[in-house]
């Protein structure tokens, strides 16, 4: 009695990086999905690191995932999947900004920057659905953004992968081809400065803090009036 063909798919969730290259390298393409599955969030945060335009940030994190498939047969594992699709991420971002360049004058290209996206998944969960807490999380959200968009764009990637993909100082610094203590001190610079413009930030909000104006104001004045109204007037 002839022997079934097994014929149930491979489960690549549950394969090692190393393991589903050598799926992919040995054609099984699906296996490239859940490579894409798993480096998304840290491709898109790089190249929006560089590009700073969500809507093209995708676009070149495309482009580097289908250069990655074209070399896949040149992966030889001495490094990590993620640092070398993060490596050809970024060459494709700044071989977008090269080729932007050449056609887009500056007065341009500081028009699209301060009109660009600003969206950065930083991580973290909901405390809470309350609408009210929601709008305050997305406002310090945008707050960070525009100050991690603002910090030079060497600080910027290292503060990305460090403090926001939680990547180490030896794989960060493979990653941009830099050496460990670079990273250590691009890093302090980057959280020193980070820290000052919020600090700015915050400080010049400071003097709206605890408003109680409008509608509140007169709510407030209006039943104070109602019950002294009720009371006499006593003379001393």
């Amino acid at each position: 009695m002839p022997i079934a063909a097994n014929t149930t798919a491979p489960n690549y969730a549950d394969m090692a990086d190393a393991a589903l290259v050598a799926c992919v390298q040995a054609g099984q393409c699906e296996a490239f999905r859940t490579i894409t599955q798993r480096c998304n969030q840290r491709m898109f945060r790089v190249v929006r690191g560089v590009i700073r335009d969500e809507s093209e940030a995708e676009d070149v994190v495309q482009e580097a995932y289908v250069h990655a498939y074209e070399k896949i047969a040149s992966f030889r594992g001495e490094s990590s999947l993620a640092t070398w699709l993060t490596r050809i991420a970024l060459n494709e971002a700044y071989g977008r900004l090269r080729r932007r360049r050449e056609t887009v004058d500056i007065e341009q290209l500081e028009q699209a920057s301060a009109t660009s996206a600003q969206v950065i998944a930083f991580p973290g969960h909901a405390l809470t659905d309350d609408p009210a807490d929601a709008a305050a999380r997305g406002q310090l959200r945008r707050l960070l953004e525009h100050a991690v968009d603002a910090l030079p764009e060497a600080f910027r990637l290292v503060y990305l992968l460090r403090d926001v993909e939680g990547c180490s100082v030896e794989e960060t610094a493979a990653a941009l081809g830099i050496r460990e203590e670079t990273v250590k001190t691009r890093l302090h610079r980057a959280r020193r400065q980070l820290r000052a413009a919020l600090q700015a930030r915050i400080n010049s909000s400071t003097a709206d803090a605890f408003a109680f104006m409008g509608e509140r104001c007169a709510r407030t004045t209006e039943a104070v009036m109602v019950r002294v109204a009720q009371l006499p007037i006593t003379h001393s």
